[in-house]
């Protein structure tokens, strides 16, 4: 069963989202995700400053099977993109929640982080998944 931890946001893409302090949001790929995909071998990473949309692709995850799009949930402005990516790609299989995370952005709205599923809602959206 996946790690779903109940203090983030997540899409149907399976892409989390965590408020930080200062009102930014940390973005990354779910656990089911990083399990789906297999061992990454490669993170390309938004760069800070980009404007994007909800359901833009804004970064790309490759590993030995294929390469996938990484969806914004949000609208808003990339403040960073998780450049250790890049030499470690590994780390978003081994801490997706964690040091895994792909991108910070600044919302253009908050309603868009409230209107995500909650980990109980993610939940079953993977259990209708199979």
């Amino acid at each position: 069963m996946s790690n779903v931890p109940g203090d983030l946001r997540f899409t149907k893409s399976h892409e989390w989202v965590r408020t930080l302090p200062d009102g930014s949001v940390e973005i990354g790929v779910t656990d089911h995700a990083q399990g789906a995909l297999g061992d990454l071998v490669f993170v390309e990473v938004p760069e800070a400053g980009r404007q994007v949309r909800a359901g833009d692709a804004f970064a790309v995850v490759e590993s030995v099977k294929a390469a996938s799009d990484v969806y914004s949930p949000l609208g808003g402005e990339v403040l960073a993109g998780n450049d250790a990516l890049a030499a470690q790609p590994e780390l978003v299989n081994q801490d997706p929640y964690g040091q895994g995370w792909i991108a910070r952005l600044k919302p253009a709205t908050t309603a868009e982080v409230e209107a995500l599923l909650d980990a109980a809602q993610y939940s079953e959206h993977l259990a209708s998944e199979g």
